[in-house]
């Protein structure tokens, strides 16, 4: 799995951003879990963005996101913070760091997140993940999340976040 856009393509701009769906939706998503969201007004460069222009930033516990930032950027960030323990949260700055498992579990914990939106969705996130250039083994967010996450799943269970029915604690 990689987000880097094939080919050093620009990114596809016809996916959901903050704005579409609101900075209070985010907050009520994640400020139970404990990341609390930033807002950084239109136009300001994004504090901690690991890939700059719109894309959401991480430092510490703080979670950067402007009005044009893409929702698929502010809950990948948001996933990578959430897979962290405690130690790496503390020293958080830009860059989430991880391996190709916990990437993994990221991704799928970002689409299973998006499914507790009102007006989102997991259909509509891994259809945006697509559009902005995420790839998967089997050329599709939606089919590697349908038939080839099981070790992203795992990962997850492992560490509490996400129960035995499969939803994000």
């Amino acid at each position: 799995m990689s987000v880097v856009p094939a080919g050093g393509e620009t990114p596809a701009k016809d996916v959901l951003r903050l704005q579409d769906v609101g900075f209070d939706a985010l907050v009520a998503l994640l400020a139970p879990r404990g990341l609390t969201v930033t807002p950084v007004p239109a136009g300001q460069s994004i504090p901690g963005s690991y890939w700059g222009e719109s894309e959401a930033g991480l430092r510490g516990g703080s979670l950067y996101v402007r009005p044009d930032t893409p929702l698929h950027s502010a809950l990948h960030e948001a996933a990578h913070w959430l897979c962290m323990d405690e130690e790496r949260r503390a020293a958080l700055d830009t860059d989430a760091g991880g391996d190709f498992a916990e990437e993994d579990a990221v991704c799928y914990l970002q689409i299973l997140l998006a499914g507790e939106m009102a007006g989102v969705g997991g259909t509509r996130m891994m259809a945006d993940m697509d559009a902005w250039g995420y790839t998967f083994r089997l050329g599709s967010a939606r089919r590697w999340f349908e038939d080839d996450a099981a070790d992203a799943c795992a990962w997850l269970r492992r560490r509490g976040l996400t129960g035995a029915d499969g939803r994000a604690r």
